[in-house]
C-alpha cells in the first residue's frame, strides 16, 4: 500500500478548504468515527481546512485489526498526518480522542519540533486524572453495552441490532482498553494553550478534574461548561464549533502575517 493511501485510511476530508490558513485534526470518542464529526467539518469550512480521522476496526476500516493502545493510536494517527503539516495545526478531540489529541500534539511537538496552535479537550478529564474502577473492557458484551447506554453514547436501536453488534462491539472494547490503561507521562507539558469542554454533569469528568488540564501546558487552559453530560457535544454542537472557530481566528493575523 502506497503512503497516500495509507494515510487517506486514517484521515478523512469532507470538505477541503485548501485556501485556509489552518488545518483542524479532529479526532472522535470511543467507538466512533470520523463521520461523527462531518458536522464539524462542514461548518468550519472554508475557514478551517478539517481533517477527520478514522480509527481502524470501524466503518469502511472494519477488517483492519483494532489498536487498543493509546501510544499506537497516535502513532498512527501523527505518521498520517505527516503529509498535511505545510500549515499550522491545532486539535479537537472528545473523551478519548481529547487524550489521543494531547499525545499527538505532544508527538508534533516532540518529533517535528511544532506544537499545535491550540488543543480544544472536549468530554475528557485531565490525562493526569485516574480513577480506581473496574474496566469497561473487561466486561462482557453486555456490561459494554450497559456503559455506552449510561453516556448515551449511541442509537439504542444499533444497540439492539444482531447484525451491527458483532461490528461495533470489537472497536468499542478496544477504544476503552486504549483509553482506561493509558498513563499519562508527567515529565511532558504541551507547549500550546488548551481549551477544555466540559458538560456539567458528566459522569466521566468532574469540574475538578477538567481544570486539571493545566498541569498538561506551559501556556493558558480555559475551561468551558455546558449543561449536560458527556454527549453535551450533541445539544451544543453550533456553540462549540462557533468557539473553537472564534478561538482559531484569533491566531489568523498572526499566522498570517508571520
Amino acid at each position: 500500500m502506497t503512503e497516500t493511501l495509507e494515510n487517506d485510511l486514517w484521515v478523512r476530508r469532507f470538505h477541503p478548504a485548501p485556501s485556509s490558513a489552518i488545518r483542524l485534526v479532529a479526532l472522535p470518542h470511543a467507538g466512533g468515527s470520523a463521520s461523527y464529526l462531518f458536522p464539524v467539518s462542514r461548518a468550519l469550512s472554508p475557514a478551517m481546512d478539517v481533517l477527520a480521522i478514522q480509527y481502524p476496526g470501524r466503518q469502511d476500516r472494519r477488517h483492519e485489526p483494532v489498536l487498543d493502545s493509546v501510544a499506537d493510536l497516535a502513532d498512527g494517527v501523527f505518521n498520517a498526518l505527516r503529509p498535511w503539516l505545510d500549515r499550522p495545526v491545532a486539535l479537537f478531540g472528545h473523551s478519548m480522542g481529547a487524550v489521543l489529541a494531547y499525545e499527538v500534539g505532544l508527538r508534533l511537538q516532540l518529533r517535528m519540533g511544532r506544537p499545535p496552535l491550540r488543543l480544544f479537550a472536549s468530554g475528557r478529564r485531565a490525562p493526569s486524572r485516574v480513577r480506581e474502577e473496574r474496566y469497561v473492557h473487561t466486561r462482557d458484551d453486555a456490561g459494554v453495552l450497559r456503559e455506552l447506554a449510561r453516556l448515551s453514547g449511541s442509537d439504542p436501536r444499533i444497540m439492539s441490532d444482531p447484525e451491527l453488534l458483532p461490528m461495533i462491539l470489537p472497536a468499542l472494547r478496544g477504544d476503552y482498553k486504549a483509553i482506561e490503561t493509558y498513563r499519562a507521562d508527567p515529565d511532558q507539558r504541551l507547549d500550546a494553550p488548551i481549551t477544555v469542554l466540559t458538560g456539567d454533569a458528566d459522569p466521566m469528568t468532574t469540574l475538578d478534574e477538567a481544570h486539571d488540564w493545566r498541569r498538561h501546558t506551559t501556556g493558558e487552559c480555559d475551561v468551558r461548561i455546558f449543561r449536560g453530560g458527556h454527549f453535551y457535544l450533541n445539544d451544543h454542537a453550533d456553540d462549540v464549533i462557533r468557539l473553537i472557530g472564534a478561538e482559531l481566528e484569533r491566531v489568523l493575523p498572526r499566522e498570517s502575517t508571520g
